[in-house]
């Protein structure tokens, strides 16, 4: 049996991955604000020592895997916030526990993206870019200009939307550019990404203005499917890229969102190389 870290899990997604590790006899180290083996805040850089700090602590400095969850909603008032826990949360952790995957010669790391990041059109691609340089104080100066120019409608609802989903795409741009460098590819350590849509967790719930409590046909994306998601469903992929068998796929970016992303752009992806 493996030793898996999971943040976020403390609810949602996090907690049912926790959940479904624990069950398939495996030990699971659970980082959250609260109510977790590791209390750390992922939005500070002090935070994210602290937690790395205390799962190699934990572990003894050998993982299976890490399943980087923890996460925030577009309804966050700060939308600086949200970039901070969103994307440099995730990065700091994983790129931390690398050597710690690597030293098992067979290390797996799953990220959450968003479907919302190819389906919201608010994405800001400066603010994207700053991200993937490392600037962490302008892209949270960043996220807050986009919020103050939001209507104020939608910035009533979802105030950090912009934010929410630019850091969504900047973590799966991450995961694609760094998921083929040596350091993590030729170590032998697969990092892939899941973009999960509409799923009812406190998250969902929280920043969709009641919808999630509507009938399914009334949500402002499309669900073909016609049910939402549940916190199992997502949990269930981030197990199967955790498990040693997933040994040729990293760099993915897999959407399980009902069929929302597809939907909204049958012919979006795959897009053909250009020269």
């Amino acid at each position: 049996m493996g030793t898996f870290a999971v943040t976020g899990a403390a609810s949602g997604i996090g907690a049912a991955t926790a959940r479904l590790l624990e069950d398939a006899g495996h030990t699971v180290i659970g980082v959250d604000l609260r109510n977790a083996r590791i209390e750390a805040d992922l939005g500070t850089a002090a935070g994210r020592r602290a937690a790395v700090d205390g799962i190699l602590s934990v572990s003894g400095g050998t993982l299976d895997g890490v399943a980087a969850i923890a996460g925030v909603g577009p309804d966050l008032k700060d939308a600086g916030a949200v970039m901070s826990i969103n994307y440099f949360g995730p990065v700091a952790l994983l790129d931390g526990l690398r050597p710690a995957l690597a030293a098992t010669g067979a290390g797996r790391a799953v990220a959450i993206s968003s479907n919302s990041a190819s389906t919201v059109p608010l994405v800001d691609e400066e603010l994207a870019g700053l991200a993937l340089a490392g600037d962490e104080h302008a892209a949270r100066d960043r996220a807050r200009a986009a919020q103050a120019g939001l209507p104020p409608e939608l910035a009533a609802s979802a105030p950090s939307i912009t934010a929410y989903a630019t850091s969504k795409l900047a973590l799966a741009r991450w995961v694609r550019r760094t998921a083929v460098t040596p350091a993590w590819a030729r170590e032998g350590v697969l990092l892939n990404a899941i973009a999960p849509g509409a799923v009812l967790t406190p998250l969902m719930r929280g920043s969709t203005d009641g919808a999630a409590d509507r009938d399914v046909d009334e949500f402002p994306t499309p669900m073909p499917l016609g049910v939402f998601g549940e916190p199992e469903d997502i949990a269930f992929w981030v197990h199967q890229f955790l498990r040693p068998e997933a040994r040729f796929a990293t760099g993915a970016v897999l959407f399980v969102d009902g069929g929302t992303d597809a939907a909204m752009r049958p012919d979006g992806y795959p897009t053909p190389m250009t020269f």
